[in-house]
């Protein structure tokens, strides 16, 4: 089973951008899907952000498309979520997650889809 750690939270002015990494070890990486979630104070975890084992396929969710993306170096055993344009509301701690896909492009974009998450980190947007 893939083990994640994510990294790369931190301060950032509306508007400005941030770029959050996903560090994987363990188990196999090209046969796991990626996503990226997050949760706010008070609101339930949603999803943000999805990757096929092979790259080729991503989806997004409705407030963050156009703004953020998602993508793998599985070479490296990474995935990323660049975020740009960032609002208020994006203010939250983002969790990278791991699962197992035998289909090479499919996405999973419910939190009870992964099996191994990190332990998050703190994206905060000051106005």
């Amino acid at each position: 089973q893939v083990q994640v750690v994510e990294s790369g939270g931190g301060l950032v002015q509306v508007g400005g951008s941030l770029r959050l990494s996903c560090a994987a070890s363990g188990g196999t990486f090209t046969t796991a899907a990626m996503g990226w979630f997050r949760q706010a104070p008070g609101k339930e975890r949603e999803f943000v952000a999805a990757i096929s084992r092979n790259g080729g396929v991503k989806d997004y969710a409705d407030s963050v498309k156009g703004r953020f993306t998602i993508s793998r170096d599985n070479a490296k055993n990474t995935v990323s979520l660049q975020m740009t344009g960032l609002k208020s509301e994006d203010a939250a701690v983002y969790y990278c997650a791991a699962r197992e896909s035998f289909p090479l492009a499919r996405t999973y974009t419910r939190a009870a889809d992964y099996n191994s998450w990190g332990q998050g980190t703190q994206v905060t947007v000051s106005s």
